[in-house]
């Protein structure tokens, strides 16, 4: 569970009370993790307890309440080092609503394809302009740089991808974009009655029956 080594990693540093975690970890990751569920935060640490990972002990304050503060165990200090030097694996796919959305705008032809390429690539070059913004306040934290710099690389490798769309995509949208539109019903059934004025299984032609 990230959080949980996270956690574990930050404790590593120095005991730490809840809300200083949240601010320790929301100061060390930076503003693209985003911030971090105070309650999620507690609710990790009694997970942590629990699993011996982490001590909770009482510190007595003179004009507020006792706080808890958290120590990381030899046990935790091994579950984490155990984590931090093994390989990540993907496990569960790329999913990215953007795939399904060329999934629909192919099935409507190419002006609904061309449209959600040309506003999505517009989305993606906003995101990169306020992502060197970012880079350029962050340029002294390391840690929160890096993570940056992972977000720049990942939204222009999600613009190549517009382009690679537009190439593989165009042929599939224009036949699509072009299919006759379905017959209704009573246009069904004038058909299968041999035209608009006729009865079923009587010719209605020029060498039709005499009466």
């Amino acid at each position: 569970m990230p959080l949980q080594h996270a956690v574990l990693a930050l404790l590593k540093q120095r005991p730490s009370h809840g809300y200083e975690l949240k601010a320790q970890f929301e100061e060390t990751i930076g503003p693209q993790w985003g911030g971090l569920n105070i309650g999620h935060l507690y609710q990790i640490l009694e997970r942590l307890v629990r699993d011996g990972y982490v001590t909770r002990s009482q510190v007595a304050q003179t004009d507020r309440p006792d706080k808890n503060l958290y120590t990381l165990t030899p046990a935790g200090e091994a579950e984490m080092h155990a984590w931090a030097t093994t390989a990540w694996i993907r496990t569960g796919g790329f999913r990215d609503e953007v795939f399904l959305k060329l999934l629909g705008a192919a099935a409507l032809g190419t002006q609904a394809l061309a449209a959600l390429i040309d506003t999505q690539r517009q989305t993606y070059l906003s995101e990169l302009a306020g992502l060197a913004q970012q880079r350029r306040a962050h340029a002294a934290e390391p840690l929160v740089a890096l993570l940056i710099d992972a977000a720049v690389a990942h939204t222009k490798a999600d613009l190549a991808l517009l382009d690679s769309a537009e190439r593989h995509l165009s042929t599939m949208a224009a036949e699509r974009g072009v299919q006759k539109p379905r017959a209704s019903a009573a246009e069904r059934r004038r058909s299968a009655m041999g035209g608009a004025g006729g009865e079923p299984g009587r010719k209605t032609g020029p060498w039709s029956d005499s009466a």
